[in-house]
């Protein structure tokens, strides 16, 4: 007997093979997902490091070259220059110049006299010395830079160079000082090279190299000293051998595109520009950054294959997920063929077979051999009852047709009731509010910051005390202003309704009624979309000395704090009265002694405000709780408001603010 494939078998077969024939191009798709992703991220990190490391070298070394200038152009300075004979003016300078010296962060300087060539250079080990350290020889190949910087147009150079004679490795600012056309020097300071290369190329950052390169690509920084192209700051021309950036890179290509961003760097200063390039054999993403302060371009060498962009271990957990909802889907679809088709097909069968034997005219096709076909078979057997059943039914139809016509009526005579009370809601909102009653019942256990926008608005607050506990809780309705007040008079009226058909002790059943009177009431259907009915909630009900408390809210969560720990709460995704219903459920948690339990709309964590004119934000919120929560509860709510009105500053009030914080020890309950 041949094999009969059922609908079970057929249809999990073609969803497999679907599945299998979208797992190719799906995982190619997303690995070049991947890759463009980590590309991307790559590019930003890139950039992001670049504009950094520019800011924190500007700093250090602009703050140098601007001492070395004022250094340079000092009267004292120029005036010694001039007369170097002068023996008063020599012991002025000196003594100007080592107040200069304690400034500087390498606490040196150096000064050349060009008419005598007599090169000086104090520091803290041989600080206050009138005595030259050797003079400058033209014929001194050492010596070369100094005629380079003098001969040059540029007022000042920065020069990454080691001093044979001084037997030091210095970033070195050289400024001129010129008297007109005539020369007078040269001085300025020096960043000591070794701790000016620990501080800012030797990153920490895996996978990322910096560099600094001057406008012809010459290296004047680079976390290796071998690297460097020692007092090309200084040489208007450079030696063939003298390390420079492009000699590092694979193709003249890559030099072409490499010149491209250092000159648009350089026209766009604050932009960073970002090439592929093969440094040295290995694979980089270069980016190019232009410092005009101090004519240099810092260029950062990104290793993608080192550089934790994405962190790979996350891929093989990702592929384990992706596999178990793929048989997670499997088992799913197979299992509502079952329970979906199948069972009620079988179902169907059993009943018409129970069905008396008939003919209701017409004839179904038998000739499928599958669950079809069976279903076919046992149709034709019950033809004869459907006249039956369709009477039934019609008669029930008209019965619910009657009754929800009667509820229908009773709900517009309610509505009628309601609007006609929304003409006062401006002047008794106010009386709606049960502070009398929490004042009665609670005492000093609670207190309530209540803010609306304008005169009136669309939060409140309510309190429901039977025999047996107390029922509290935040209401934010949608809008403000008189619409909002109006909207606050309807949902009282609303969850009122709500409270007496649940009961006080089922939060979540006053929600769900709530929410489906609030739709049958406002006729949601009809309404335009720019008008929102929808409300926020969170009700609390607390039991005498049951040392536990209920919560539901819809939107609106519950956060509990000692000081120490803070717990949230949350409650549904969803607002009361959005088309999209959910059903919502109640949640027992435990009634800590000394613990505050706060409820808040969201016009407290909306609120516009500090430099930027953000809002408030969950997480200053929660920080706040948790920061006061130990205080007396009034204390807490003048504290509230105070760092409310100091964010807000000068912005205005966003929307209605509403909090209500409670504190109950479960040993000792209020009285009822």
């Amino acid at each position: 007997m041949a094999y009969r494939w059922g609908l079970r078998g057929q249809s999990t077969l073609s969803l497999l093979l679907a599945c299998l024939l979208a797992l190719i191009p799906a995982l190619l798709i997303g690995w070049q997902a991947l890759d463009s992703a980590r590309h991307h991220f790559a590019t930003r990190y890139a950039e992001q490091y670049t504009l950094l490391h520019m800011q924190r070298i500007l700093a250090p070394v602009s703050r140098e070259l601007a001492l070395s200038r004022r250094f340079a152009d000092s009267v004292v300075t120029r005036e010694w220059l001039a007369a170097p004979d002068d023996a008063t003016r020599r012991d002025r300078f000196f003594r100007e110049a080592e107040g200069f010296r304690s400034q500087f962060s390498g606490e040196a300087y150096f000064i050349v006299n060009h008419g005598t060539g007599n090169y000086y250079f104090n520091d803290d080990v041989s600080s206050e010395s009138h005595l030259p350290r050797y003079r400058i020889d033209p014929d001194d190949p050492d010596n070369a830079w100094y005629f380079a910087t003098m001969a040059g147009s540029n007022t000042y150079n920065i020069n990454v160079n080691l001093d044979a004679k001084l037997g030091l490795a210095k970033v070195w600012l050289n400024v001129k000082i010129m008297d007109g056309d005539r020369p007078l020097g040269l001085a300025g300071g020096g960043l000591d090279l070794s701790r000016f290369l620990n501080d800012f190329m030797r990153s920490s950052a895996q996978g990322l190299t910096p560099l600094i390169i001057d406008a012809r690509g010459a290296i004047q920084a680079h976390p290796d000293r071998n690297q460097l192209a020692l007092s090309s700051g200084a040489l208007t021309e450079l030696s063939d051998d003298a390390p420079h950036l492009q000699a590092l890179l694979g193709s003249d290509a890559q030099r072409e595109r490499l010149e491209s961003a250092m000159r648009e760097a350089r026209l766009r200063p604050g932009e960073v520009q970002v090439l592929d390039a093969e440094l040295k054999g290995e694979p980089r993403l270069l980016s190019v950054g232009y410092i005009p302060e101090l004519q240099w371009l810092l260029v950062t060498a990104l290793d993608l294959k080192s550089a934790p962009l994405i962190d790979s271990r996350w891929l093989l957990p990702l592929a384990s997920s992706l596999l178990l909802v793929f048989l997670i889907l499997l088992a799913g679809f197979t299992y509502g063929i079952e329970r979906l088709v199948l069972a009620p097909l079988r179902r169907l069968q059993h009943s018409a077979q129970a069905i008396a034997d008939g003919d209701y005219g017409s004839r179904l096709p038998v000739e499928r051999s599958d669950e079809i076909g069976e279903l076919s078979r046992a149709f034709s057997h019950m033809a004869a009852q459907i006249e039956h059943h369709t009477q039934e039914l019609e008669e029930k139809v008209r019965q619910r047709t009657q009754a929800l016509e009667s509820s229908n009526a009773q709900m517009i005579a309610a509505r009628r009731q309601i609007d006609a009370s929304l003409e006062y809601a401006s002047i008794i909102q106010r009386a709606i509010l049960p502070d009398r009653q929490m004042a009665r019942h609670l005492a000093d256990q609670h207190a309530v910051l209540w803010r609306p926008r304008d005169q009136v608005g669309g939060d409140f607050y309510i309190f429901h005390a039977t025999d047996s506990g107390y029922l509290m809780g935040v209401v934010d309705c949608a809008g403000h202003g008189v619409p909002g007040a109006l909207m606050t008079m309807l949902a009282r009226a609303i969850i009122d309704h709500a409270i007496r058909k649940v009961g006080a002790d089922d939060p979540a059943g006053i929600l769900n009624e709530t929410h489906r009177q609030s739709r049958e009431t406002l006729h949601h259907e009809s309404l335009p979309a720019s008008i929102a009915t929808n409300m926020d909630i969170g009700l609390v009900w607390i039991e005498h000395g049951a040392g536990q408390l209920t919560f539901a809210g819809a939107k609106l969560s519950l956060y509990a704090s000692d000081g120490e720990e803070l717990a949230i709460y949350s409650g549904g995704r969803r607002a009361l009265g959005q088309r999209r219903a959910m059903t919502y459920e109640n949640r027992v948690l435990p009634l800590h002694d000394h613990w505050t339990y706060s409820l808040c709309s969201d016009g407290f964590l909306d609120q516009a405000g500090g430099e930027h004119g953000f809002g408030f934000g969950n997480a200053r919120f929660e920080k706040m709780l948790k920061r006061h929560a130990a205080t007396p509860l009034d204390q807490q709510i003048a504290r509230y408001e105070a760092e409310l009105d100091a964010y807000r500053g000068q912005h205005s009030q966003r929307d209605d603010v509403t909090l209500l914080c409670f504190r109950f020890t479960p040993a000792e309950p209020a009285d009822t």
